[in-house]
């Protein structure tokens, strides 16, 4: 069974930094694209960063770009996003997914989803 554990999530000033953290289940880490996403109170969730099997290829949504990071330790089975400069704007849950294949932007096209971790930056 997939499981996905997402940490790292907590309260910072504006203008801070959190290392988002999501722990893996299962052998074949490696062969999955791992994306995060985000989701606002009373907002719909959506794609904030991704990353090939590999971790050669990442993507980023235009309101995070420069400011988060995202990369993976496949001996670890572990996916990361580093967040940095933090804006008000960017309190959510966090979710980390995965799928076998190119990045999708949407949510509806992953199936498996952590129980997700609360970033709240305050202003």
């Amino acid at each position: 069974q997939v499981q996905l554990a997402e940490s790292g999530g907590g309260l910072v000033q504006a203008g801070g930094s959190l290392r988002l953290s999501c722990a893996a289940s299962g052998r074949t880490f490696r062969d999955y694209t791992m994306p995060w996403f985000r989701q606002a109170p009373e907002k719909e969730r959506e794609f904030v960063s991704g990353i090939s099997g590999g971790g050669d290829s990442t993507y980023y949504a235009d309101s995070v770009k420069g400011r988060f990071t995202v990369s993976r330790d496949n001996a670890k089975n572990t996916l990361y996003l580093q967040m940095n400069n933090l804006k008000p704007e960017d309190t959510a849950v966090y979710y980390c997914t995965r799928r076998l294949g190119d990045l999708l932007f949407y949510d509806a096209d992953y199936n498996y989803w952590g129980q997700g971790t609360q970033v709240t930056v305050a202003s």
